[in-house]
């Protein structure tokens, strides 16, 4: 008969025992979340104040940089703050937190890029049409129906995993709760309700990356017939860093949890992690702000309102 333990907690993975090493590691992720809080906040902010900005597809990088935020928030924090307290403990309340939200904010962001993928479509090749279909209304259910397809799916996930006993080692070999981490050492090898809940999740992505590969296959026959070198460019910009960022964040998310079922974690498996929750988040921001010409615009029509503002303030003072 197994010997079954009530978990009241779990272990983290420390990246090193060499001080100098956890040194390294903390100054490195501390740099990448600051990176990406400023990026993600700067987007966030641009676009909330900037009334030319208003638009749906503006709306949805403002959600998808949101979710960016949130996201890495959700892990690398925690991962610092255990590197400098060393204690790598994390309540099991906690760790079921953490799966939900990992979960819920990572298949939010696929849907919000599929919302994405179908804006550029409609404005590119149904152009005459754009207003009436991307009215404010359709655009709030899109981003409405995105986030609580994502927190079904966290809560399907993060119940399905908690509902397995778990018994032995509570070392999770993870620097966050990871569900394949977490199946590695619950005591039953057969988890029907966990396997049914990836089975659907993958369902869902696939079908997003369909539905988004038939978008910007309409896109791009559009954009070739398109006269003018200046149209072709525009259209372009307005693509590619879509494109980019559905890429690395689908990719890096694939190799992680699609790759073959291992009997033990190794150093991929960790290099997976810290690529797929730390590189979209970071990069997304650089690659809509190095690209983008209304957000260079909005950034410096801020930057001269606020020269502006600090000039009044000093002659009023005067």
């Amino acid at each position: 008969m197994a010997n079954f333990t009530m978990m009241t907690g779990f272990l983290l993975m420390s990246f090193s025992n060499t001080w100098e090493l956890q040194v390294l590691h903390i100054m490195l992720f501390l740099l990448i979340y600051l990176v990406a809080l400023m990026g993600n906040l700067l987007i966030f902010t641009l676009i909330s104040l900037d009334v030319h900005l208003h638009t749906p597809m503006y709306f949805f990088l403002k959600n998808l940089s949101f979710l960016d935020l949130c996201f890495i928030t959700v892990t690398v924090p925690k991962s610092i703050a255990n590197s400098l307290s060393h204690s790598y403990s994390i309540s099991y309340l906690g760790c079921a937190t953490q799966v939900f939200l990992v979960i819920l904010f990572a298949a939010s962001e696929v849907f919000i890029l599929t919302a994405m993928s179908y804006d550029r479509y409609v404005a590119i090749c149904q152009p005459l049409h754009y207003e009436m279909i991307m009215k404010d209304e359709a655009c709030m259910k899109m981003a409405a129906a995105s986030w609580l397809t994502g927190g079904m799916i966290g809560l399907m996930y993060a119940v399905s995993t908690f509902s397995l006993p778990f018994c032995g080692s509570k070392e999770i070999h993870q620097f966050f709760c990871d569900v394949n981490s977490l199946l590695r050492i619950a005591c039953s090898k057969t988890h029907i309700a966990v396997d049914v809940t990836i089975a659907i999740g993958s369902i869902l992505v696939i079908l997003c990356c369909i539905f988004i590969a038939i978008s910007y296959g309409q896109i791009f026959s559009t954009v070739v017939k398109i006269p003018t070198t200046e149209g072709r460019s525009k259209a372009f910009s307005t693509c590619l860093p879509h494109l980019i960022v559905l890429t690395v964040f689908v990719t890096t998310g694939a190799m992680a949890y699609l790759k073959p079922p291992l009997d033990s974690d190794t150093i991929l498996d960790l290099l997976l992690s810290v690529l797929y929750t730390m590189v979209p988040p970071t990069l997304n921001p650089v690659i809509y702000s190095l690209r983008n010409k209304d957000m260079k615009i909005s950034m410096k029509k801020l930057i001269a309102q606020k020269h502006f503002s600090e000039e009044l303030i000093t002659k009023v003072f005067q």
